[in-house]
């Protein structure tokens, strides 16, 4: 993603089915409020979305959103034709939701702890977060977590996946909230959240979000080594770099931060807390100085950074642990996507516990954690 944020929005698939049969079976209370909030914005969202060609037919759409849809169209058909990533109705329609997030995403952690306050759902269990399609609502629950003593951050988020659920109704669409976005940025979306539809474990983010971000990656450089401009390579080459620099630091800090916590003296907590967030900050206007980029290129990493607290830190667990060991295994495969697809179908078909062990052994000796 060309922001900060060092994680990616949580399916609403499975959470849009379950508010479903909430509401079916009558539930009230503040948790029919939730669900029905998830199901009537989602499809007011698939509401809003219309196939591309009618989009790029309007006489009344800029210039440079026409071009960006009909880059699009192109980046779809590549992900069929050259990364074999699903050929159905996702991303092949648009929607204009005159907003700057699709949902926006509320986190909380305690004062001296990077453990995120969870809610409980029926059909995801328990998770990390809670994503409001109205920001108003999402700043109402950060405010009452704040009440409770918790350090909270609301955050927006540009898109989520329904891993395929919705095709019957049109699809996931492409959104205003991306749109835009460098081109290298916005294919490397487009084919993470379709390679979520080939292969997806149920309850395991760190396997789903490794396979997906390994398909982007893989994806992204074939594109802008066979599609992409000689300018559009060079920009996502920066962009690739800062996000590195940024994401080293966030997860030293946070990696402090809990060492920091394990601590029985409160008053040392206290103290070294306040150091190593300042530490934090002076390291991130380092960074900005260093990559000398526009205010635009680093307007995400501001907002992270500003508002950093527990919350934001603890939601920045590493969530691709096991990206080199599938990129390992892409080249075992003979780099053939479809056979590479059939393999992590396995993995995922496999328990929990068994197909860790076989992407760690798949690991770089350097990336093997413990190593």
């Amino acid at each position: 993603m060309p922001t900060a944020q060092p994680f990616r929005f949580r399916p609403l698939g499975t959470l849009l089915l379950a508010g479903a049969s909430l509401l079916l079976s009558g539930c009230a209370g503040s948790t029919l409020g939730y669900y029905w909030q998830s199901v009537r914005g989602h499809v007011q969202l698939m509401g809003a979305a219309e196939p591309l060609e009618d989009w790029i037919a309007r006489g009344d759409i800029s210039v440079p959103l026409r071009e960006r849809l009909q880059l699009a169209q192109r980046a779809r058909a590549f992900a069929v034709t050259e990364l074999g990533l699903p050929d159905n109705p996702s991303y092949r329609r648009y929607a204009d939701l005159k907003r700057t997030a699709a949902v926006w995403n509320v986190v909380a952690a305690p004062p001296y702890s990077l453990t995120l306050h969870t809610w409980c759902f029926p059909v995801t269990g328990c998770i990390g977060y809670r994503g409001y399609f109205d920001e108003a609502d999402a700043k109402a629950e950060a405010e009452q977590l704040a009440q409770q003593g918790l350090e909270v951050e609301v955050y927006g988020v540009p898109a989520y996946s329904t891993l395929g659920y919705m095709n019957w109704a049109g699809g996931d669409p492409l959104l205003n909230t991306f749109i835009g976005w460098p081109e290298g940025e916005f294919v490397r979306l487009l084919f993470h959240e379709l390679a979520h539809q080939v292969v997806y474990a149920k309850g395991d983010t760190l396997f789903n979000e490794s396979f997906a971000t390994a398909v982007e990656r893989l994806g992204s450089a074939r594109w802008l080594a066979q599609q992409a401009t000689p300018q559009a390579s060079t920009a996502f080459a920066a962009s690739e770099a800062r996000r590195r620099d940024f994401r080293a630091l966030a997860q030293a800090t946070r990696e402090r931060l809990a060492a920091i916590y394990a601590q029985d003296d409160a008053a040392a907590r206290q103290a070294q807390k306040a150091e190593a967030m300042q530490a934090f900050r002076a390291n991130s206007a380092a960074l900005r100085e260093r990559w000398q980029a526009t205010p635009a290129q680093t307007a995400g990493y501001d907002r992270w950074g500003a508002g950093a607290n527990n919350a934001s830190f603890g939601a920045q667990a590493a969530d691709n642990e096991f990206v080199p060991a599938f990129e390992t295994l892409f080249e075992r495969e003979g780099r053939d996507f479809h056979m590479f697809y059939e393999a992590g179908s396995a993995l995922s078909e496999q328990p929990q516990a068994q197909r860790h062990e076989v992407l760690r052994a798949l690991l770089p000796k350097e990336e093997t954690p413990g190593a």
